[in-house]
């Protein structure tokens, strides 16, 4: 055949790249060799045991089979009665909430359901790799809005005000940030929202690391602004990442009723229900919101004390500059001092100091490189001195 038989689709998109970097770390380690990974963005820890446990009662009960496709009504109350406790945001039922099989395919239901081609989707970044391929493969396209190192990594409302055009249909927030870290202020997400206002322009609120914050941070959702805010806004978040549950894949969306009635019809005929017996173990965390406090507070201190002392190490290396990060569980630092990309960098310090960073490219930061500290002490102190002696002989 003289042209390929693949869609445009297939091939217009980009692997990613975080996955990418993980799986040649993982299969490095297989080979025997001492690879320290700082690449994926997977809690060490293990699943707490009470959640396992109501999984395996599930199972044990024969909860094994079809859920209707947007979950389980229990989980789906909960979730509706959670925002609503905890971000003020009213009327909501279950009618609302969505269960999916991962926050990545929550992001792109919310943006399949809203954006088609001929859209502009506005995407801050440094931004979660995932997001400008999840926008094209709606058809639409994606616009990124640079925000550097000396604002945060947080877009202004000038920025947002001075990307919007005709076609603009959607801005992406992530907050807390993936790759950086950043969290935006309440005063910093009503700025943005009355731009989003004026303009008309729906808003996808990733919240996915919402419950890991340091220092006394805390996190507003922007759809908890008032009734106008959550008419316009799609909040996804999770489970992954707060109760170190990646591999069961576990998503959510919360949005305005006829978002959420197209996100469950766009997943009756993609995915069907989410796994029947892992929503009975996120249900868990629901019902029983001291053991889930208990669960997040013990990660919480072990990543803040990784945090401190990974930053203290990468601050401590000339020609590093390493901002300082307020939530999620990654380091952002800009190395773009020692005259080579990031990707060249990352390729350069995996072959010969066997350390497995993920490069900025892939985020829309070249000159950066992202540290991921959701992985063991061992490593991030070995790791930690095999970076600073990679740069002191560059």
């Amino acid at each position: 055949m003289t042209q390929s038989s693949l869609s445009h689709w297939a091939l217009n998109v980009s692997p990613s790249p975080t996955l990418a970097v993980d799986a040649m770390a993982k299969s490095m380690k297989a080979e025997g060799k001492d690879v320290c990974g700082f690449g994926s963005g997977e809690p060490d820890f293990d699943t707490p045991a009470f959640m396992k446990e109501a999984c395996i009662q599930a199972i044990q009960e024969g909860k094994t089979k079809y859920t209707p496709a947007p979950g389980i009504l229990p989980l789906r109350e909960a979730l509706a009665e959670k925002y609503t406790n905890e971000y003020g945001i009213a009327d909501l039922t279950f009618a609302n909430t969505i269960v999916n099989p991962g926050g990545k395919f929550s992001c792109y239901l919310a943006i399949l359901a809203l954006c088609q081609e001929g859209d502009e989707v506005i995407i801050p970044a440094p931004y979660w790799v995932s997001y400008p391929e999840m926008v094209k493969l709606s058809g639409a396209t994606p616009v990124e809005v640079f925000a550097g190192i000396d604002q945060e990594f947080k877009m202004t409302p000038e920025q947002l005000e001075g990307a919007i055009t005709e076609r603009t249909k959607l801005v992406i927030i992530n907050s807390p940030s993936n790759p950086t870290g950043s969290v935006y202020s309440e005063a910093e997400l009503r700025a943005l929202y009355a731009v989003c206002e004026k303009h008309d322009i729906w808003i996808l609120s990733d919240e996915i690391y919402e419950y890991l914050l340091y220092g006394g941070e805390k996190h507003f959702s922007i759809a908890s602004i008032g009734p106008e805010a959550f008419a316009r806004t799609v909040v996804v978040s999770g489970f992954s990442k707060s109760f170190s549950m990646t591999g069961w894949r576990l998503g959510t969306v919360v949005a305005p009723l006829e978002v959420a009635k197209a996100i469950a019809k766009l997943q009756s005929q993609t995915s069907s229900n989410p796994t029947t017996f892992a929503q009975w173990g996120a249900l868990a965390a629901m019902q029983q919101p001291e053991l889930a406090k208990s669960a997040i507070a013990e990660m919480l201190a072990v990543f803040d004390r990784r945090r401190k002392y990974l930053r203290e190490q990468l601050l401590s290396t000339p020609g590093v500059v390493t901002p300082n990060p307020l939530g999620a569980f990654y380091l952002f630092p800009d190395i773009s001092s020692f005259g080579m990309s990031s990707n060249d960098f990352a390729t350069k310090i995996l072959q010969e100091k066997l350390v497995a960073v993920v490069p900025g490219e892939g985020f829309g930061a070249p000159g950066y490189l992202r540290f991921s500290y959701a992985t063991s002490d061992e490593v991030i102190e070995k790791g930690a001195a095999r970076f600073k002696e990679f740069c002191a002989g560059l």
